[in-house]
């Protein structure tokens, strides 16, 4: 099973929705990309994750015009920027599906209430994906 995530800068949402496909299943081949990606991923982003036994920390935000000629059994957008924005696949896809988060990087506050914003979007990611996992939509 083949699986593409998609964000704005590939730093925050779609890792961590990247790194808990993963941790569900460790046999699905799951990418992530973004729109205009980012340097590095967040590191708000790694240590939520981190918090739950997640390591994101070796992932690097990638350009989504690298998999626009590859096949998807599913490709999910996770912001509404890139729902809109997202270039035409040429590849096949099976299924795309959009399930937006807001995007924690905004939110202004001392850093345990960044952080606690962070653990809310990390906390609505699994659940999203976890539903959609035992579904049996991914397996």
């Amino acid at each position: 099973m083949k699986i593409l995530i998609i964000c704005t800068g590939n730093s925050c949402r779609s890792q961590m929705a990247h790194g808990f496909l993963k941790s569900f299943n460790p046999t699905l081949n799951v990418y992530s990309c973004g729109i205009k990606p980012e340097v590095k991923v967040n590191p708000y982003a790694v240590k939520v994750m981190q918090e739950v036994g997640i390591d994101i920390g070796n992932h690097l935000p990638v350009r989504v015009e690298e998999y626009i000629n590859k096949s998807f059994d599913y490709v999910f957008t996770v912001c509404d920027i890139a729902r809109k924005m997202c270039p035409d696949f040429t590849g096949e896809i099976n299924n795309w599906l959009h399930v937006a988060f807001e995007d924690p990087v905004n939110y202004k506050g001392t850093l345990e209430q960044k952080l606690n914003e962070y653990r809310r979007i990390r906390d609505q990611i699994l659940e999203s994906f976890k539903e959609l996992y035992n579904c049996r939509l991914l397996k």
